[in-house]
């Protein structure tokens, strides 16, 4: 676990997240994987209910500017959408543990 690092959700903030592939390994550096991303990235988005301002994927990580879910926490559903993307591409393990 992360020292001092503390979640607050409710506020009606808009988290700037960042979360790697494993040991920042290139897993997103090709064209398919990115539109495997970019949907389930939606897929969650509607899902749970938050509004994407900003994203980009790099080849091995991902920032992402959004609204707090309406449906469950920010946790939730990011996890979501890590948990899909990994079960569709082959790298395994695919993410690093967590987002900051």
């Amino acid at each position: 676990m992360t020292v001092g690092l503390e979640r607050r959700y409710g506020h009606g903030h808009y988290p700037f997240i960042t979360f790697s592939c494993y040991r920042r390994q290139p897993h997103l550096a090709d064209a398919h994987a990115c539109q495997v991303f970019e949907r389930f990235l939606e897929r969650v988005r509607t899902d749970y209910g938050f509004t994407i301002d900003a994203y980009v994927v790099m080849p091995e990580h991902v920032h992402l500017l959004v609204s707090e879910p309406k449906l469950a926490t920010l946790s939730v559903a990011i996890q979501a959408l890590k948990i899909s993307v990994a079960r569709r591409l082959t790298p395994r393990p695919f993410w690093q543990p967590r987002f900051v």
